[in-house]
């Protein structure tokens, strides 16, 4: 059994909404370890509450704050993103990479598609990935006081955007145990020797755009002497863990939820 709350934490100035999934019993005398679970382009959805749950029932304080709280919450609608997913189907696979070829995607698209391409292309900004590093930051420092937490035992997971951001918390907090990187873009690579966390990394063969630069964030996490383990799933493309996309590889979203489990139980469960 788990219950669930909602809860704000200040962060930058602003409010960002965060749904707690909590172990039932759960008690300072009874403290947990703790994920900080990051969503997808798709926010906060019934999915990553459904990660959060299954967390919980682990016996782990699950925490998915909603990095667009406020505008881009607003912006950011199933029917938008559903636009721009039509628009990205003929885009080149390195697009959300590069934020100047963004830009000029969007302008080139019809109108009714242009807002929401150019959220796209804001959340892809180096600078507002790294105000989002730092939003989650804060939550994890939130997380740590909560009375049902032990605060030497909080790590993250992040799935496509959160994957990457997941990957960037890890560069701006240093108290971080363990981070899993769903299919998500490397961090800045300059920064790498600031993880202080372990990594495991879970990727699909079929997902080229994001799978070819892995390569490149071992050998530096290698070089500073860091911890990255990382799978590939043949016939996997990308979102594979997501059971609520078309892209749902049961096979490789099985194994891979069996590593994530093996993984926190290995660094935040001792």
């Amino acid at each position: 059994m788990t219950s669930e709350r909602e809860i704000a934490v200040r962060a930058d100035g602003r409010a960002i909404d965060c749904y707690l999934a909590v172990p039932e019993g759960a008690t300072r005398r009874t403290r947990h370890p703790a994920v900080i679970v990051i969503h997808e382009i798709f926010g906060p959805d019934a999915h990553i509450r459904d990660v959060c749950g299954r967390f919980a029932k682990l016996g782990f304080v699950a925490a998915a704050p909603d990095l667009f709280s406020g505008d881009l919450h607003r912006l950011l609608t199933p029917a938008n993103i559903a636009l721009a997913m039509q628009a990205f189907a003929s885009a080149p696979p390195d697009l959300r990479r590069d934020p100047s070829k963004m830009a000029a995607f969007a302008a080139s698209q019809p109108p009714e598609r242009r807002p929401i391409l150019e959220a796209f292309g804001t959340i892809s900004q180096p600078a507002v990935q790294d105000g989002f590093a730092r939003d989650l930051a804060a939550v994890a420092r939130h997380v740590r006081a909560l009375p049902e937490v032990d605060p030497q035992r909080v790590g993250s997971v992040g799935f496509c955007f959160g994957g990457a951001m997941s990957a960037r918390l890890a560069t701006v907090d240093p108290e971080l145990r363990a981070a899993v990187v769903f299919y998500g873009q490397n961090p800045p690579l300059d920064a790498v020797a600031r993880i202080g966390a372990k990594v495991l990394g879970l990727y699909g063969a079929e997902d080229p755009g994001i799978t070819q630069t892995v390569p490149a964030f071992a050998d530096a996490m290698n070089a500073a002497g860091k911890s990255f383990d990382y799978h590939v799933y043949p016939g996997a493309k990308h979102a594979f863990f997501n059971d609520t996309r078309p892209n749902y590889h049961a096979a490789s979203a099985t194994d891979a939820w069996d590593r994530v489990v093996r993984f926190f139980g290995a660094n935040l469960q001792a």
